[in-house]
């Protein structure tokens, strides 16, 4: 028996890194997952390891910023499960430079993706979620309460250099947190956010020829960091070393577990003590 036996949980970016942890975890504790990435070959092979080791999957391949993608997301988990009672809004990525050097694209990009996209998810998600609880009231049954997980950063809540599009993303997610979960009390739905710090991903790892870069749709995108700086940074964190994916979900997996039903609204740094 898994703590999220019967529920249905949607989870953006979860082809790869963190994302990728938290489909599997919430999978292997009973949820019904649909998988999303940009790009269907990640996607499916999310859905895959999870259908391996004995749990349900669909994948939902396709950019998050998309006209006409948040809807096909929750519908997706309709037509394949019936329902829908968790959502992650984690997928995203960095384009950094410094204000008087960035561009209105990379500003516009990196809000679309940390913040409307999240923004669009929930708006299409509401008439799903506000039906279920009204054919539960006319039948007399509880309510379930249901989970919402916005993914943010410690950048969100302190700032970083060269990231003002990125920090002004995710201090939004806290901002879109906060009121959705006073919005949505009524449904008996509870909406939080995760800040991460730094967390071995292939978006922050180190890279010794400093040339690392992802593809969106066709814009190479420079990832990774300096050795000398991902050291120093770490050095920066009180547990002394930078988190692991599978601890990243864990976190985002406790907001999700029925133990926190009584937590809304809130923001749970996971930076092995670093605040920013």
């Amino acid at each position: 028996m898994g703590t999220l036996d019967g529920k249905v949980a949607i989870v953006s970016g979860s082809g790869r890194g963190i994302g990728r942890e938290i489909a599997l975890k919430l999978a292997s504790e009973g949820a019904a997952v649909v998988v999303n990435d940009l790009d269907a070959g990640p996607a499916q092979e999310t859905v895959a390891a999870i259908e391996a080791a004995g749990g349900n999957a669909v994948e939902c391949a396709g950019n998050v910023t998309a006209a006409g993608f948040a809807e096909r997301f929750v519908q997706t988990a309709v037509d394949s499960f019936g329902g829908l009672d968790i959502i992650v809004n984690n997928a995203g990525y960095t384009w950094d430079s410094v204000v008087q050097r960035m561009t209105d694209e990379q500003w516009n990009a990196i809000l679309d993706v940390h913040l409307t996209a999240p923004f669009r998810i929930l708006r299409a998600a509401q008439p799903v979620i506000a039906a279920q609880v009204k054919r539960a009231k006319e039948a007399g049954e509880p309510v379930p309460c249901r989970k919402v997980v916005n993914i943010s950063s410690v950048v969100g809540t302190g700032g970083n250099v060269g990231q003002a599009n990125y920090s002004a993303a995710k201090a939004g997610v806290i901002g879109l947190t906060k009121t959705v979960a006073k919005e949505w009390g009524r449904y008996n739905v509870t909406v939080n956010t995760v800040a991460f710090g730094l967390i071995k991903t292939r978006l922050t790892e180190a890279s010794t020829a400093g040339d690392g870069t992802i593809d969106i749709e066709g814009r190479k995108v420079k990832v990774g960091a300096d050795p000398n700086q991902f050291t120093a940074m770490e050095q920066m964190i009180p547990l002394g070393r930078a988190g692991t994916p599978i601890e990243a979900a864990g976190a985002v997996y406790l907001l999700c577990t029925p133990e926190s039903n009584f937590v809304s609204g809130q923001t749970l740094i996971c930076g092995g003590g670093f605040t920013n």
